[in-house]
């Protein structure tokens, strides 16, 4: 058996796998999360603040010493969309590596892509549909279509929850005029793709990343979060639309205190509910399967 470390590092958060890893299947598993927000306002300056730098380093050279203090023998490390869309992402990278000893590898948007998309399929039932998976993350959301034996389409918008969040909303609880506008820059971006997305006549839906897993919690109220019940959980179009319709309703403060909502995801949850509801609806998908693997396992492949 092998022991083995992933490190993703996301616009709106930092998370840990911790793996052991027999014949090239995965036997133990265990994440843990940091919101780090390392693309706080990257999207207006295209730049890292000395703040996120820090609190991102801090946050990195925690992660690698608890891996290898569990005794990891590989860590392998990613940094998306915010860090690859600042100026200064490649000196993050570098400071990150001269602290700790771990590279970082800063991918494009259709590496991000295929990596969750094969994390998908490791923790899937074998079939042969044809699935969509949506990984709504904080500064892009990338979308891939494949069945189990390869990918057809794979591509990255920018489009996520924070960066949306910072673009558009500034009231609480987010008003009429707000809301508008952002399904309306929502649909600009998605429509550029959506031609080449009906093509291929995906069945399924499967949703990766914070913002699915989180609306599987508050769905089903996960005080604390439990991965067992996240993963396959699924939720028709119309409770997905619900629940979009309960939270902005309420003030960041109430939206703070919902069980299965983490407090510092409650500021960009009505924008990443609103991706997945205007993806839904422009694709034609009546439900939503959720699946707790992702980008982290597929790095481990």
């Amino acid at each position: 058996m092998k022991k083995a470390a992933a490190i993703d590092i996301g616009t709106n958060s930092m998370r840990l796998l911790l793996a052991t890893i027999l014949d090239g299947q995965i036997v133990y598993r265990h994440k843990e999360i940091n919101t780090t927000r390392i693309g706080k306002a990257v999207d207006e300056n295209r730049h890292i603040s000395e703040e996120g730098i820090r609190i991102n380093i801090e946050a990195f050279s925690a992660f690698v010493k608890q891996a290898r203090d569990w005794g990891a023998e590989e860590i392998a490390a990613i940094a998306t969309s915010a860090v690859r869309d600042a100026a200064n992402g490649e000196a993050f990278a570098s400071l990150a590596l001269e602290k700790t000893g771990v590279e970082i590898k800063i991918i494009t948007g259709e590496e991000e892509a295929i990596l969750g998309y094969k994390g998908v399929l490791m923790g899937a039932s074998t079939t042969n549909s044809k699935l969509m998976v949506i990984d709504i993350g904080g500064g892009s959301t990338e979308l891939i279509i494949g069945d189990d034996r390869e990918i057809l389409k794979a591509i990255s918008l920018n489009m996520g929850a924070v960066r949306m969040t910072e673009r558009v909303i500034t009231t609480d609880p987010v008003n009429p005029e707000e809301e508008e506008e952002l399904y309306k820059e929502i649909k600009a971006i998605l429509n550029k793709e959506i031609v080449n997305l009906k093509e291929h006549k995906a069945e399924m839906l499967i949703g990766i990343g914070g913002t699915a897993t989180t609306i599987a919690a508050i769905h089903q109220e996960l005080e604390p979060y439990d991965p067992d019940r996240v993963h396959k959980y699924s939720l028709s179009i119309e409770e997905i639309k619900g629940l979009l319709i309960s939270l902005k309703s309420l003030s960041l403060e109430e939206r703070r205190l919902l069980k299965g909502l983490h407090p510092k995801r409650a500021d960009i949850i009505v924008a990443g509910i609103a991706i997945m509801v205007t993806v839904m609806e422009e694709l034609g998908f009546k439900e939503l399967g959720i699946s707790e693997y992702d980008n982290l396992e597929g790095m481990l492949i």
